[in-house]
């Protein structure tokens, strides 16, 4: 079954959990340069340490019989930062074939290519306009089409016109894919636009939408009061808006941008928060960011069982 068809007919779909503060904080692995964590596949160490987060977030998602999403590590790989790294384009490629290896023997577990935006994913500081990323996001989006995965998703996307331009550079890969926003409990992206906004615009703005509409890096209870807002309370937000990747912690951007420390919270509270969420909109897609980790991802698996 391809992606598209799992999607619409799978009641919900477990997403990986936290990779890279894992890597750093159980791995003591060095995280940093232009491309992060996509850099990791040419090192023993690293092919170990994700080889094995994501062999065991798949084992969570094989225990519940619930379709697996996995994304390579490539959020920082854009056609700006990876001259400035000295890898080769083939980058791409081999983060994707990495990620196959893993999949192999597991007929439920789909395999994805992750973009970032250009400038700051928490500020928007340097986005780009519409058309200046379609021209910019393309690069990479080519790079991913010859890689062949089963679908593309573009994380933390903070402006409405990046996020259009990109989905505009994504839509003629002819892969399906994923767009998810960085927002604020104020209901809208980092610039100020509303998320029913965003979702109106960019749907109208392409001729092949998005599978759905997401957000990651935020903790459920700041999506319920963001999607509790009058303005979001539209039928376009409760049938386009499906998927999360959760925080542990409710802070905000800023707060955890400057904390010395991992905030992380108990893993039975974020499945309840998401269980809230999924009171509130009919989320399929549930996955796990900063904080999270098996803990976390099997105790939401149990609880979306009986959402």
């Amino acid at each position: 079954m391809n992606f598209t068809d799992c999607f619409k007919t799978s009641p919900a779909l477990l997403m990986e959990g936290a990779l890279g503060e894992r890597l750093k904080r159980e791995y003591h692995l060095k995280i940093d340069g232009p491309v992060a964590m996509a850099g990791l596949v040419y090192t023993a160490p690293g092919r170990h340490a994700l080889k094995k987060l994501w062999e065991d977030y798949a084992g969570i998602a094989a225990d519940f019989r619930l379709p697996f999403l996995a994304t390579t590590p490539t959020r920082r790989v854009n056609r700006e930062r990876l001259p400035l790294s000295g890898r080769s384009p083939s980058i791409v490629r081999d983060n994707m074939e990495f990620l196959r290896t893993v999949r192999q023997d597991r007929p439920h577990m789909y395999i994805g290519g992750l973009l970032g935006c250009q400038g700051d994913a928490y500020t928007g500081a340097g986005c780009l306009s519409l058309e200046d990323s379609r021209k910019f996001h393309s690069w990479e989006a080519t790079l991913f089409a010859d890689a062949c995965p089963d679908f593309l998703y573009a994380a933390l996307m903070p402006t409405l016109p990046e996020a259009a331009g990109m989905a505009l550079a994504l839509q003629e890969t002819k892969i399906p894919y994923l767009i998810s926003f960085t927002i604020l409990k104020n209901g809208c992206l980092v610039d100020g636009t509303p998320i029913s906004e965003a979702i109106r615009f960019i749907d109208e703005t392409v001729h092949t939408p998005p599978v759905c509409y997401m957000t990651n890096c935020i903790h459920p209870d700041l999506v319920y009061e963001a999607l509790s807002q009058p303005f979001n309370r539209t039928d376009a937000v409760q049938r386009r808006f499906l998927g999360i990747q959760a925080n542990t912690s409710a802070l905000s951007y800023a707060e955890l941008d400057h904390a010395r420390d991992l905030k992380t919270s108990d893993p039975e509270e974020l499945a309840d928060a998401i269980a809230r969420l999924r009171d509130l909109v009919p989320i399929k897609i549930f996955g796990g960011c900063c904080g999270t980790d098996d803990r976390h991802m099997r105790k939401i698996a149990e609880k979306i069982l009986y959402l």
